[in-house]
């Protein structure tokens, strides 16, 4: 972004504080968010945004741990067939509209039969969702749900002011009007997104600042810049190579997290013409091209040793990690074995990434890597909304994407994996896996969900519809006049208690 662009941006700030405001905080972010409607929308900054313009039923605590938002209490069945969800009093929408048992329904329904909704997989479980009191709403499962709540801790949980969702349509995302600390003010697309304070918000007191401006600026390095003259005063996602730089600048905050997500590559595996591909169509190809990386050279050379070289949806961190499939080190001479079992000796792979500069440098060293087992990648660097839209449309042969990952194991794995999950874009499908990712929902026994995750995780290591090769932290710089600041390990920007000295 040019300097002239970032103080155009600046001045139309400014334009519209009023006299006596505590602060008016910008915050660079990676990239530019997709819609800004929680049913249709995918992106992961989109959920940085929504951390302060949408409030869900059930957040998180720093520990991972599932605490009240709107909903103030909740309890499930016996039976795990009901789940009932008691709300808290008082909250209006950005429309001064009431946020009540029949708002929430309106949002479940919605988020359940939108025909552009994202949501429906994560909410599949649900039958119907009722107003059992003013305040109160029942859920009614198909069958018992263990993850549901956690699908309720983020944009299926979000809950939207009835008044506009119905007026606005598949629109919605252009004016959001959602009961969270901030409001929508406008939106200028790859230049801003601005929020203020809601005045009405249900804890507006813990609330220090007045308006909140991201800007989107993918290059790590121009983020950090801008942080450093002053121009922004928090970063999303600084890159690995740079912490030190930040912890060693005294005008300077630093904070950093284990994501609970992962690093990894889809393959197009029946998504339009573009699936019938080889890639697509090989087990061993992609067997290949997983073997012929060094996950451990990109740990170190990339992310400077601060990620986790990984082969699974969970960090080899994670207890829901099978220990039986560790980490493959790279086996370059089985990989060119199974290039020529699949029938080639040259295989052509084109592989659209997003256009930063962290995500380019990995996949250059990829592209390097599985070379020398036989595989002619070509690059092909793109905008990153552009990019998700290519992976739903399937005008992709294989892509390069991060999961943020989500506090519940479901939430990183049943909506791309199954047939039916609403982020697969690979068109995946495996009867066995979706009868697993199924029992490993419906069951609240730990030992019987890891069970069914560990045979899980035994079919996709093997045929690889997603090629996992990392983990990382996320790591934020701040100025430090920004007081209270806390990375969380779900990477969701809140700014509960945050100051900002002028």
């Amino acid at each position: 972004m040019s300097w002239k662009t970032l103080a155009t941006t600046a001045l139309a700030g400014c334009l519209f504080a009023f006299a006596g405001q505590a602060a008016d905080l910008r915050i660079a972010l990676q990239d530019d968010p997709d819609m800004l409607d929680p049913a249709q929308s995918r992106s992961f900054v989109g959920r940085i945004v929504y951390a302060s313009l949408c409030d869900k039923l059930v957040d998180i605590n720093e520990n991972v741990e599932f605490v009240p938002m709107l909903a103030t209490d909740w309890s499930t069945s016996e039976d795990g067939l009901k789940l009932v969800m008691n709300l808290r009093e008082g909250v209006k929408f950005h429309d001064g509209e009431p946020m009540n048992a029949e708002a929430v329904v309106y949002t479940i329904t919605r988020n359940m039969t939108l025909p552009e909704s994202r949501r429906k997989s994560e909410l599949s479980s649900v039958e119907k969702v009722e107003a059992t009191g003013p305040l109160q709403v029942t859920f009614t499962l198909k069958k018992p749900d263990a993850s549901l709540v956690a699908q309720l801790s983020d944009r299926a949980g979000m809950i939207v002011s009835p008044k506009a969702a119905e007026a606005a349509g598949a629109n919605f995302g252009a004016n959001p009007v959602c009961a969270g600390p901030f409001k929508f003010v406008e939106r200028v697309a790859q230049d801003r997104i601005v929020l203020e304070k809601f005045a009405d918000y249900w804890d507006a007191g813990n609330y220090h600042v007045d308006r909140v401006t991201y800007v989107p600026i993918p290059d790590s390095t121009v983020r950090l810049a801008n942080l450093r003259s002053g121009d922004v005063q928090l970063v999303d996602r600084i890159a690995a190579t740079d912490a030190a730089t930040v912890q060693g600048d005294a005008s300077l905050g630093y904070a950093e997290a284990v994501g609970l997500g992962s690093m990894g590559m889809y393959v197009n595996m029946a998504n339009g013409e573009n699936g019938k591909k080889p890639m697509g169509q090989s087990k061993a190809l992609r067997q290949a091209f997983s073997m012929a990386i060094d996950r451990e050279a990109i740990n170190q050379v990339v992310f400077s040793g601060t990620a986790l070289a990984g082969n699974q949806p969970w960090p080899p961190t994670s207890p829901w990690y099978n220990k039986d499939i560790p980490v493959q080190p790279r086996d370059i001479e089985k990989a060119k074995a199974l290039v020529k079992e699949a029938g080639f000796d040259r295989v052509a792979v084109t592989l659209k990434h997003h256009n930063n500069p962290v995500v380019t440098q990995t996949m250059q060293m990829i592209q390097a890597m599985v070379a020398e087992a036989g595989f002619d990648v070509s690059l092909i660097s793109t905008e990153f909304a552009t990019l998700l839209n290519n992976q739903s449309t399937g005008d992709y042969e294989m892509t390069r994407s991060d999961w943020s990952g989500r506090a519940d194991p479901d939430g990183n794995v049943h909506q791309f994996y199954h047939s039916k999950g609403g982020l697969n874009d690979m068109k995946y499908s495996n009867p066995e896996v979706d009868k697993l990712l199924d029992a490993a929902r419906a069951s609240s026994d730990p030992a019987t969900r890891k069970a069914s995750y560990n045979a899980f995780a035994a079919i996709v290591t093997d045929e690889l519809p997603i090629i996992t090769f990392g983990h990382q932290k996320f790591l934020y710089g701040f100025t430090a006049k920004l007081k209270g600041f806390e990375a969380y390990p779900d990477a969701m920007i809140r700014l509960r208690g945050v100051t900002l000295d002028n």
